[in-house]
């Protein structure tokens, strides 16, 4: 049975949809089948995989309000064992649309429940806030992979996100786990890079993945030509970084 992972982060601009594109490349070039789910009304993971937003029809959007499932959504990408449920303009109204409907928490783990049986891995790029897409997300997930850019109020936003997955554990899903911190922009001749890292340590030494993202020129290049990095730039340093992000993820699963 798939793992299902939201990758997370009420913060924008922390490197979460680069982390969701290219973390489930990186996966599926190592023979694992992915499914990811762009839940971020932006749609940044979607036109990251070349596919454009106007010529889908079904979404993500169809998935949160039970109207779909996660199979009749699945676009197949030309990028090795990796499909995609994309997102869609709509998406920004599922959360009005959510307040009205009964178990409205609970709509995304439904629709992704058969989905679990045909991949090994489904992650969900979640939005930049906490509200009820993801809460639904993190409802359906098995455990929460978070970004977190190497600046002065990343741990401040670290803790509240923490404290809205401790309320979800609480209130919808008890199995719900951390399943890692992934440090982005990174650059190790900062003095306030180290005191970041320091800081998570003390708080999540076990979570802190070793592999880390730096700051690079051809990550930032690479969805504006619609692929993740690994077909973009396969001998680039962001793409040997999400490579080893892949290697450490699977190890640590114990599936590689």
């Amino acid at each position: 049975m798939g793992k299902i992972i939201s990758i997370v982060n009420q913060k924008g601009g922390v490197g979460k949809t680069t982390t969701a594109v290219n973390l489930a490349s990186a996966i599926g070039i190592k023979g694992k089948k992915v499914l990811l789910i762009d839940a971020d009304p932006q749609g940044n993971s979607t036109s990251g995989y070349g596919i454009s937003k106007k010529d889908v029809s079904n979404t993500s959007y169809q998935l949160l309000i039970g109207k779909g499932t996660a199979e009749n959504a699945a676009i197949k990408t030309e990028f090795k064992n990796v499909d995609i449920v994309p997102s869609s303009m709509d998406l920004a109204a599922a959360e009005v649309d959510l307040i009205e409907l009964e178990n409205r928490e609970s709509y995304l783990k439904m629709a992704l429940s058969t989905a679990r049986d045909m991949y090994d891995y489904i992650f969900i790029d979640c939005p930049p806030s906490l509200g009820l897409i993801s809460i639904n997300a993190l409802n359906a997930s098995d455990t929460v992979l978070v970004p977190i850019q190497c600046e002065y109020y990343a741990l401040e936003g670290l803790s509240q996100l923490m404290a809205t997955v401790r309320q979800v554990k609480r209130l919808y899903n008890p199995t719900l786990e951390i399943e890692g911190i992934v440090l982005t922009m990174y650059d190790g001749r900062l003095n306030l890079t180290q005191q970041v890292v320091a800081e998570i340590k003390k708080y999540f030494a076990n979570k802190l993945y070793k592999s880390v993202i730096p700051r690079a020129v051809r990550l930032s290049e690479a969805p504006s030509y619609g692929m993740p990095i690994q077909y973009y730039d396969k001998r680039s340093k962001g793409a040997a970084a999400y490579d080893d992000l892949a290697k450490e993820f699977l190890k640590k699963n114990k599936r590689g």
